[in-house]
């Protein structure tokens, strides 16, 4: 059998504002997985059309394409095109779930849920002449997954060719999630077996690692035999976890760091308090945030927080407290999305049925467009401050703030590379990815990524720092504005580590100093003059909801 698994550009990634690092971070995964299940007669590629433009000219038997909402339109289209030529199309993914009737007018067979158990099924059926057209997945189980095919992923095309999922699904349940209703029919929450997983593990190359579960810290006997498995192991890896997980599980997070953990994605979502219930995320409400976040650096782990805009208690205010709590901080990255109700799940119910959502234009649920109409504000409103708040939190006076929470030098400067990076050496970044040499670019991940981990074990517990001043107090009005996500080195920042090793300290000091002052930032190497504390409780600014009251998954 001749097969080709194809993933879809998404409409963002070929819109204007496409940054090309953005979707040239990880391979298809899931299609490698499912390239696994083929037999060795068979013949497979697998084609991202996210690093690489997509071609017709082949004449595959099975054309397998994996579809996302904004990505549904160029699916459609693809999958159109093959059934012409004459191939057997199989579509799936979170779109296909949640709208199989739409997906199954461009499909010979669809697949709902996840397909570690469909797949299989429909290759039997397939080989027998008797594929069904549409498999719903039922029952749940990584035992038995084979080794995903990862040659045939592109490595040199990404910067994070070793990324790795152990688990699939989440113990929560929140009403904006998209993968709630992905995982509808079965389990929503399960994981491999540890000795599975650590194989997985051993058998990718380098150090760096990083795991696309959308909660690696979900099931705790799970995660802490899987990092005492990798302890030792000299990897450096990132993840995402909840607040709850940071705050109520110390030694799991320690054992995490042990093994090797530098970075945590995590959802925060939102710095009012009334937005957390109604929205169901439970594992946040009553919560400290600042704990958490002090709890992390303390651990020498940076923080890529998430936050959401545009839930019903959210006002015109609520994009300028965030940002500068965010920085007041010292998160080191942050990623912004205007709430969107993806079909299927219970925002998208609530809101439809409230006559709230404004039209069904898929490509637009992007997180970056207002597709309802808010309670707040008007959208106009929303979708301005959203891009605002990306524009503010990444000038450079906000990353100057933010690296100035940091106690050491080493530190802020760790900050200034991961953040200022990630934001502001887009070009650098464009010619990585055109000269097809992006992957070149991990070292200098690892080098940041190793030097935050540098830090002094936890002897006792950590004295609260207080907030420093805010960042509207400091930044300059020039900035350009752009949207992120995850995050990445560059080359001058990840010199300017290297050289704090080794040029003498204090002339480095007084040099970036001065530097700082005569450009009216703040000094990285001074700490920024703290305002005093603010009021506890959920109406004021500092995020750390105390009681229950009312956000998307990152896209």
């Amino acid at each position: 059998m001749r097969a080709r698994m194809i993933l879809p550009a998404l409409t963002e990634a070929t819109s204007p504002l496409f940054r090309p690092i953005k979707y040239s971070l990880f391979p298809p995964l899931g299609l490698a997985t499912l390239a696994g299940y083929l037999s060795p007669d068979d013949e497979v590629v697998i084609s991202d059309e996210h690093v690489e433009p997509l071609t017709f000219g082949d004449e595959p038997d099975v054309v397998v394409i994996q579809a996302y909402i904004t990505s549904a339109r160029r699916a459609y289209e693809i999958a159109d095109a093959y059934r012409a030529k004459g191939a057997y199309v199989c579509l799936g993914g979170l779109h296909v779930t949640s709208l199989p009737a739409e997906a199954a007018e461009h499909a010979d067979s669809i697949f709902l849920g996840p397909g570690e158990d469909t797949w299989p099924q429909f290759l039997t059926d397939y080989r027998a002449g008797s594929p069904q057209s549409c498999y719903q997945s039922r029952h749940r189980s990584l035992a038995g997954l084979p080794p995903i095919r990862r040659d045939l992923i592109k490595r040199h095309l990404y910067l994070v060719p070793n990324s790795i999922v152990v688990s699939r699904g989440c113990p929560h349940v929140c009403d904006f999630c998209y993968k709630v209703a992905f995982f509808k029919e079965g389990k929503q929450f399960y994981t491999q077996a540890v000795d599975d997983a650590l194989a997985e593990i051993g058998r990718l190359p380098g150090r760096h690692l990083y795991f696309l579960d959308d909660h690696l810290f979900g099931n705790p006997r799970f995660a802490a035999s899987l990092f005492d498995g990798m302890a030792g192991m000299g990897r450096l890896w990132q993840a995402a976890g909840t607040v709850k997980s940071v705050l109520e599980q110390p030694q799991l997070l320690e054992k995490a760091v042990a093994s090797g953990l530098r970075s945590l994605f995590v959802g925060f979502e939102s710095v009012n308090a009334a937005n957390l219930h109604d929205q169901r995320k439970y594992q946040n409400i009553g919560r400290d945030y600042n704990a958490a976040i002090q709890r992390l650096h303390g651990l020498g782990v940076m923080v890529n927080a998430s936050f959401v805009f545009g839930m019903d208690d959210d006002r015109p205010d609520v994009f300028d407290r965030t940002v500068d709590w965010a920085v007041s901080q010292g998160v080191e990255t942050a990623t912004f999305h205007i709430l969107t109700p993806y079909p299927d799940t219970a925002l998208h119910a609530r809101m439809e049925a409230e006559g709230r959502i404004l039209h069904s234009d898929w490509d637009l649920y992007d997180t970056r467009h207002v597709v309802y109409q808010p309670a707040g504000m008007d959208a106009a409103t929303l979708e301005a401050g959203y891009w605002r708040a990306y524009r503010d939190f990444y000038r450079w006076g906000s990353i100057w703030a933010g690296a100035a929470t940091q106690d050491v030098l080493r530190g802020r400067l760790r900050h200034l590379a991961y953040a200022g990076g990630w934001k502001k050496f887009e070009p650098l970044w464009d010619l990585a990815i055109r000269s097809r040499r992006v992957v070149h670019a991990l070292p200098l991940l690892e080098t940041v990524l190793t030097g935050f981990g540098r830090h002094r074990p936890l002897t006792e517990p950590e004295r609260p720092r207080p907030a420093r001043a805010s960042c509207r107090q400091e930044r300059s009005e020039s900035e350009d504005r752009q949207p992120a996500q995850l995050t990445a080195p560059c080359d001058l920042a990840t010199s300017a580590i290297a050289a704090a090793a080794t040029f003498p300290r204090r002339r480095l000091v007084r040099a970036l100093t001065s530097r700082f002052r005569a450009d009216g930032w703040p000094s990285p190497c001074r700490p920024a003059r703290p305002p005093p504390l603010p009021p506890s409780g959920p109406d004021h600014r500092t995020p750390g909801p105390t009681r229950a009251t009312r956000t998307p998954a990152a896209p």
